[in-house]
């Protein structure tokens, strides 16, 4: 196995964004990981990808759970020994136009759980990979629901706030990351998949290409920015 080719991973690569951002990688090059927590469709997925050439390999991890993070770090640094792009896109939308106040708090817990601790965990485990190697890019697939200007009206308390969650963090390890390691968040738009729905105006395959600039920018590219369709977005 060569050493020279860079290894990327995607949360959530079994379908919709995370699938095209997987098999995107993979033609541009990158050794990529699939990662998700059902290793039936995950094995799949990878398995179609396979098929057509690309270098991709399935990853069990479940982003909600500690211990399965934990493990999927230890195998790529056993296997691999680098990551040179981590993609957060495993997300959950469960409250549709549910309030705060009135929605069960376990859809709050777990939606932060996914959205927000997910990501957290993710990157504390495989942050080490890339501090070895001074270099990383670290993309966090968000939404413009969780920028603070759209705070202001009602209802889908749930993933607005663990997205702004997730936004605030991005801008927080920007500042806490040394080196050639850059992170940034993402929102993809109104996309037609599983969460956005059949109507949407954007497809997985255009989204992906909207977010995928971000794994390859120079030393001199952004770190902590908020972006959609390679423009700048207020936070």
């Amino acid at each position: 196995m060569s050493q020279d080719i860079q290894v990327a991973l995607v949360t959530g690569g079994n379908r919709g964004i995370g699938y095209e951002l997987v098999k995107q990688l993979a033609q541009t090059g990158f050794r990529v990981l699939l990662a998700c927590r059902d290793p039936k469709t995950g094995r799949e997925a990878a398995q179609k990808l396979k098929e057509s050439n690309l270098d991709v390999s399935f990853l069990r991890m479940d982003v909600s759970d500690q211990d399965s993070i934990r493990k999927a770090a230890d195998e790529v640094n056993e296997k691999y020994g680098r990551l040179d792009v981590l993609i957060n896109n495993a997300g959950v939308y469960f409250d549709e136009n549910k309030q705060l106040l009135t929605m069960e708090p376990e859809l709050l817990e777990n939606t932060m759980d996914t959205n927000f601790f997910g990501v957290y965990y993710v990157v504390r485990s495989f942050i080490t990979l890339m501090k070895k190697q001074g270099y990383g890019r670290i993309i966090n697939v968000s939404s413009e629901m969780g920028a603070m200007r759209d705070m202001s009206s009602r209802g889908t308390g749930a993933y607005r706030v663990s997205k702004l969650a997730m936004n605030g963090l991005t801008q927080l390890l920007a500042a806490e990351l040394q080196g050639d390691i850059k992170i940034n968040a993402v929102c993809p738009g109104w996309v037609s998949s599983d969460m956005g729905g059949p109507s949407a105006p954007k497809n997985p395959k255009q989204a992906a290409q909207s977010i995928l600039w971000l794994a390859t920018i120079g030393p001199d590219g952004p770190s902590g920015g908020f972006f959609r369709d390679g423009k700048p977005l207020k936070w």
